[in-house]
């Protein structure tokens, strides 16, 4: 236990026999429980687990009979903690990227009530830049700016780390069966928390690299999550700023797009006249401007909106 509350981790492990050891091994003494969701892998990784075990009583095996992916197998898992009375609920993968020395950090904010979401942050230091692949910082970056814009947590950022923590109350509150099952889980998770209204906050943690090669392909990985975070913000909108309680940013963001969307024919107009008369009226360039502006305005506007409306979800 930790400060008289049960701590439960949840490992997803997917092909993970080189490593799963290792990050069961550095389990701290004050961790409850350790669930290793095994999501079908075809390698000995359920073995290993299984070991593992007989060594160390807290070690739990589920083992999917079909892979539902990282998403999938962090719903198993915290499923299991909700139905086994698990205060906060840690998810650390099984590649032993995720260092052991950071976790009270995470629990502090989640223990002493001051958040209901702690994550990892990897960026807050130079480390990073130093250690995670380039392209893989850069892919993080950007996903980072998009899901500040469909989660409304402007305050992190780091979205794609996995090092988490969850209180009870998120356990119980949130659809855990309705997890997204693959990789863009962290970010929809994000704008689940947000229109439930959970507390979030960033913890600095080591960026840590073990000797495996990462499973991800950046560049199809950072496309496919910024077409989910479109969706996802759309989601966000409708379902707490119209379904559970109406907010005009709305109707900024609404008529900011639609101006964007009319800068489109004149912008088609603008090029086809030059190319064939080699000017524009003056009227089809002014009427850019304005669109550009007034739209431009208006969506800066909503942001600042959706930010004063999260305030309170900044945990501290």
């Amino acid at each position: 236990m930790y400060e008289q509350l049960k701590i439960g981790v949840v490992v997803p492990a997917y092909n993970e026999e080189v490593l799963i050891r290792r990050t069961l091994e550095g389990m701290p003494d004050y961790v409850d429980s350790i669930v290793v969701v095994d999501d079908c892998s075809p390698d000995n990784t359920s073995a290993v687990v299984r070991e593992v075990a007989t060594q160390d009583e807290r070690v739990i095996l589920i083992r999917h009979e079909q892979n539902k992916g990282v998403g999938g197998a962090i719903s198993t898992g915290y499923i299991w903690c909700r139905e086994n009375d698990i205060d906060a609920a840690v998810v650390m993968a099984g590649d032993n990227q995720m260092d052991p020395a950071d976790l009270p950090a995470l629990l502090v904010p989640v223990v002493e009530d001051r958040a209901d979401y702690s994550k990892g942050n990897r960026l807050f230091t130079g480390e990073a830049w130093e250690k995670i692949p380039k392209i893989r910082y850069l892919g993080n970056a950007v996903l980072s700016f998009l899901t500040k814009i469909a989660s409304g947590y402007w305050n992190v950022a780091d979205s794609q780390t996995g090092y988490t923590v969850l209180n009870k109350k998120g356990l119980h509150l949130l659809p855990l069966e309705n997890i997204y099952p693959r990789f863009g889980m962290p970010n929809d998770f994000l704008v689940t928390c947000n229109i439930y209204d959970l507390r979030v906050i960033d913890v600095p943690i080591r960026p840590v690299y073990a000797d495996e090669k990462s499973k991800l392909k950046i560049r199809r990985v950072v496309f496919s999550i910024s077409a989910l975070l479109v969706r996802l913000f759309f989601k966000r909108m409708l379902q707490k700023y119209v379904i559970r309680d109406f907010h005009p940013l709305v109707l900024f963001y609404f008529i900011g797009a639609l101006l964007f969307l009319l800068d489109v024919p004149l912008l088609v107009r603008f090029i086809l006249l030059w190319y064939s008369l080699g000017y524009v009226p003056e009227i089809t360039l002014l009427t850019i401007i304005f669109l550009t502006i007034s739209g431009l305005q208006l969506v800066l506007f909503a942001m600042l909106f959706d930010m004063q409306a999260n305030q309170d979800l900044k945990g501290h």
